[in-house]
């Protein structure tokens, strides 16, 4: 089986959308703010959102289940307040959970959170605890930085996140770190802000005792981990010279996905980071859903990438696109061998 551990719902229709730009625009004037019951996708409308894309671009490139969750630009936790964040969280997972319901065979859902700038993170757990609890969700995106790329919240590793932690410790599921839009002008959001958080919480880590804390906490860092394969030797040594520890002990905590869109690229990531820490991920019809010129194919048709690491062993292919995507989730790994897979 081919898990790919990224996936978003990128193709909802249009009213979707325009029922959030229409929610933020009320944002102060509860009065005149949409209903929730206007945000409704049909289950045609899904059908033609999933049919037409994921699914089939799933079928096309050989993979067998995504693990799947709603827009991350859209999360746009930096527009609104709190309560629109709790409102669109609750909105997005339910639309996720019943693409799951339909797809059952395809798609298993992962939730976003209704994280506020300022808000505390612990104010998230209740809608944590209803999606993985009541609708059997599997994982969790969690956004370091809710200001949508201003950073000025404290670090991911601050004791503010504890609570959030514990929960998540508790429920046994792990957190992509994934921000969403950016709306600071110097870091374009998928090219630059992404692969920046990435990076930052990485290093973040590096400097904290955060899985002394958490010693089960599982986190996924996407989109190649960032900046961090192509720098190993530097957050080796930084980590040696600041912390006294070899950085590989972070590895029982943190993983990391191909979703990096040239072959050369997941080569290195394979390569520097042990392949029991990376899981497929695609993202397709996400940061980049055009064709390579020199290739033809699609840039996010990652699986391409990792059939063609002549270096891969079968054993390593076998974690790379299952077996690490059913320790780190072990929710997934459950609903799997109750269909007996």
């Amino acid at each position: 089986m081919i898990i790919d551990c990224h996936g978003h719902f990128t193709t909802v229709p249009k009213h979707f959308r325009e029922w959030r730009s229409a929610q933020v625009a009320a944002a102060d004037d509860v009065a005149n703010a949409p209903l929730v019951a206007d945000a409704h996708v049909s289950d045609d409308q899904i059908r033609e959102g999933i049919e037409g894309g994921q699914l089939r671009l799933q079928q096309e490139r050989g993979s067998d289940l995504t693990l799947f969750s709603p827009i991350a630009g859209l999360m746009s936790h930096h527009l609104g307040n709190e309560r629109t964040s709790l409102e669109w969280a609750s909105v997005s997972n339910d639309l996720v959970y019943r693409v799951t319901e339909m797809y059952p065979d395809n798609f298993v859902p992962v939730a976003m959170l209704p994280q506020s700038p300022g808000a505390p993170p612990k104010n998230s757990i209740p809608e944590l605890r209803r999606v993985v609890e009541e609708l059997g969700f599997v994982g969790v995106n969690v956004n370091p930085d809710p200001t949508g790329g201003y950073w000025t919240g404290k670090p991911f590793t601050d004791k503010e996140w504890y609570p959030l932690f514990e929960a998540m410790c508790d429920l046994d599921v792990p957190g992509m770190v994934h921000v969403a839009a950016s709306c600071n002008p110097n870091f374009h959001g998928t090219g630059a802000h992404y692969l920046n958080a990435d990076t930052s919480v990485f290093m973040q880590i590096l400097q904290s005792d955060l899985f002394k804390d958490f010693p089960t906490l599982r986190l996924v860092i996407p989109h190649g981990g960032g900046a961090v394969p192509y720098h190993w030797g530097r957050y080796r040594g930084m980590s040696l010279e600041m912390m006294d520890r070899p950085l590989e002990g972070l590895l029982d905590n943190i993983y990391f996905d191909t979703c990096v869109y040239h072959h050369p690229g997941v080569e290195l990531l394979t390569k520097v980071v042990p392949t029991s820490n990376v899981l497929f991920g695609s993202e397709m019809i996400g940061a980049v859903r055009g064709t390579d010129p020199n290739t033809g194919h699609y840039f996010d048709d990652t699986k391409r990438y990792v059939d063609a690491c002549e270096a891969l062993s079968d054993d390593d292919r076998f974690a790379i696109y299952e077996g690490n995507a059913r320790k780190v989730y072990p929710r997934l790994d459950a609903r799997l061998k109750a269909k007996g897979l």
